[in-house]
């Protein structure tokens, strides 16, 4: 099958989390073509997408929304999964799922929803980053679990793998 990968990442951790589901998938033998949301402008020959983006101040990233007002109908007559990467810390914080991606699951009608841990390198962050860093005292190091996110991307790969059922009316 032919997979998009699409991940919206500010500072490149969440990215390398795609990185890692990509390759997942093309070890199961499928066709993946990784890019930035903003550079996807037609779903025409992928048979499946992988959404992802990292969270700031409890939102998907703005080009992962963008990507989703502008193809939800394709996106959604298409298998989805979206993965979200943020929670830093031990106990990773913050625990809730972000506001939006419920909505954004519903609209693509997204088969899973999957929160992995995030990566925080303090230098990477820009003023007003570091001090909404600073206010919710976040912790820095990179927490993210490549086991756990190979682990998930072989479920989407076997699922893919499966014989799909013809619908008739």
């Amino acid at each position: 099958m032919r997979v998009l990968v699409t991940v919206a990442s500010r500072h490149g951790g969440t990215r390398e989390i795609g990185q890692a589901v990509a390759q997942v998938l093309r070890d199961a033998g499928h066709q993946v073509t990784e890019t930035d949301p903003d550079d996807v402008r037609a779903l025409d020959g992928y048979d499946a997408v992988v959404l992802g983006s990292s969270v700031y101040v409890g939102r998907l990233a703005a080009a992962l929304r963008e990507l989703v007002d502008r193809l939800a109908g394709g996106l959604a007559s298409l298998p989805v999964w979206l993965f979200w990467s943020g929670p830093v810390g031990t106990p990773p914080l913050p625990a809730g799922e972000p506001d939006d991606v419920g909505v954004v699951a519903r609209r693509v009608r997204a088969r899973e929803t999957r929160c992995f841990a995030g990566r925080l390198e303090r230098e990477e962050l820009g003023l007003a980053e570091r001090a909404l860093v600073a206010m919710i005292d976040a912790q820095p190091g990179d927490f993210r679990d490549f086991e756990d996110v190979e682990e998930w991307a072989a479920g989407i790969a076997r699922e893919l793998s499966r014989p799909q059922r013809v619908e008739r009316g």
